[in-house]
């Protein structure tokens, strides 16, 4: 049957892997250092894979291939669920998932008061997942779009990004599926009056800031928006 399927371009591939962790399904695997289509009946076609990839190396094409064994699929998950994963681990490792110690400067405490700070955020809930397509708090809202990590990672998050804002977040790299369409969705049922993008520096977390513009694409809308990048280190960065 033709249909689409990701194709993956060797030279273009780095060798770091996050495309096979990225595909749920289990259809990419590493060989001698590059990324494989191992199982066409095991590509969806949906392309969780295309954000991951930091070098472009993954496009999608519409060609003769077996259909999605979704039943496949499932048993090999459960397998592995009950097995655990076999092999041994990429060499290289994820970026993202690079353990590391962070330090910061000593600071002299001068209160307690000095560091209590009052959470800013207006709104409940706030993974991409759950909130409704439409609601009143989207009415002339400025709207921020944050991998979860960037909480974490930088110190004044809440006075920097939540205050004044309606705050959606999500993990391009763990979450089920895109965030495109619901964004869209949000976009075009909604006042938008502006859109900020906060993401972490590693490439896995770029889904996260193609899956907002896409949808500012796709909405029609012509609104002002920009992309915020922070360090492992919770620095802002500029890319």
């Amino acid at each position: 049957m033709i249909r689409r399927i990701i194709q993956i371009d060797e030279e273009k591939c780095n060798g770091c892997g996050l495309c096979a962790q990225a595909c749920h399904e289990g259809a990419i695997g590493m060989v001698d250092g590059k990324a494989k289509l191992l199982r066409e009946d095991y590509c969806d076609g949906l392309g969780d894979c295309l954000p991951a990839c930091p070098t472009g190396a993954i496009t999608f094409e519409n060609r003769e291939a077996p259909a999605y064994n979704q039943e496949a699929v499932k048993a090999a998950q459960a397998e592995k669920k009950q097995h655990g994963p076999s092999g041994a681990s990429l060499p290289c490792g994820c970026p993202g998932t690079q353990s590391k110690k962070i330090h910061h400067p000593e600071q002299e405490v001068l209160s307690k008061e000095f560091y209590a700070q009052e959470s800013q955020l207006s709104q409940w809930p706030v993974q991409i997942k759950l909130v409704p397509i439409s609601a009143p708090y989207f009415d002339d809202a400025n709207l921020l779009v944050a991998a979860d990590c960037t909480a974490y990672a930088y110190g004044n998050f809440h006075q920097k990004f939540i205050k004044n804002k309606i705050t959606l977040i999500g993990c391009p790299k763990l979450d089920e599926g895109d965030y495109t369409e619901k964004l869209t969705a949000i976009l075009e049922n909604n006042n938008i009056k502006s859109l900020t993008i906060v993401r972490m520096e590693v490439p896995c977390c770029g889904g996260i800031e193609q899956a907002a513009k896409a949808a500012l694409r796709k909405s029609g809308k012509f609104i002002p928006w920009q992309v915020y990048t922070i360090s492992t280190e919770g620095q802002i960065i500029d890319r």
